[in-house]
């Protein structure tokens, strides 16, 4: 199976019903979590009931983001005491955060954690970071085999990278937080994701500010992407 499920696509915090950050890719039996924020662990624990995954990446540190990396670690703990560590790709100030939340276990202990800045290679896929614009250090990342790429930029507001990040990809996920115009340099409206997304096959929008009417991002999206433009909603699953 090589696909994309969503988990969460809120900012900041979930509405109703929803979750905040998180994405689950799987290929041919490899399972890695992007990112994993408010309420997106129970739709995880959905496709992997016991938090059975091979690696997990943080994009960045803040709370919507990673807190529920918190909870998978409980999860591993009590239900898969004896399971090796999970590798965790992740900024330094991560550890800081889940390590706050619950320092016992020790989030060291449940994961192998690693520089997601130097990472080259998780299980079958490509690495590639890249910085971008945020109020914490951010990295967009993007995942490839020789068949199929995805790319995810956490948060991030317009920058000359995301188009290094999506080029060629078949899904970028992008922060479209904002609609209409924005001063905000640390988070793009779905215009500008849609102009740093330029060069990938499918987009697919996420991080919306609670309240928003998704489909108008969408078609703010779709006046500057040629290509689809998909909103992401909880329990969506996409091919790769």
């Amino acid at each position: 199976m090589r696909s994309l499920t969503v988990l969460g696509s809120c900012g900041a915090w979930p509405e109703a019903g929803r979750a905040c950050a998180g994405f689950l890719v799987e290929y041919d039996g490899f399972r890695v979590v992007l990112d994993l924020g408010y309420a997106a662990l129970p739709r995880l624990l959905e496709h992997c009931p016991h938090g059975e995954v091979d690696a997990v990446v943080v994009t960045h540190q803040h709370p919507d983001h990673c807190v529920d990396v918190s909870g998978l670690a409980r999860v591993r703990y009590y239900e898969a005491p004896d399971a090796p560590p999970i590798p965790l790709y992740c900024t330094p100030g991560t550890l800081d955060v889940l390590r706050a939340l619950e320092p016992n276990p020790d989030p060291a202990e449940v994961f192998a954690v690693r520089d997601l800045a130097s990472t080259k290679q998780i299980g079958p896929f490509e690495v590639l970071t890249v910085e971008l614009p945020h109020y914490k250090t951010n990295f967009g990342v993007r995942l490839s085999t020789p068949e199929m790429s995805v790319a995810y930029t956490g948060d991030s507001g317009p920058s000359a990278e995301l188009t290094k990040l999506a080029e060629g990809t078949d899904v970028f996920i992008s922060d479209a937080t904002y609609q209409g115009q924005s001063n905000d340099s640390y988070l793009m409206t779905a215009a500008e994701a849609a102009r740093g997304a330029r060069g990938a096959r499918r987009l697919v929008l996420t991080h919306f500010w609670p309240g928003s009417d998704r489909s108008i991002s969408v078609r703010e999206a779709q006046a500057e992407f040629d290509g689809e433009v998909i909103a992401a909603e909880e329990g969506l699953v996409l091919g790769l």
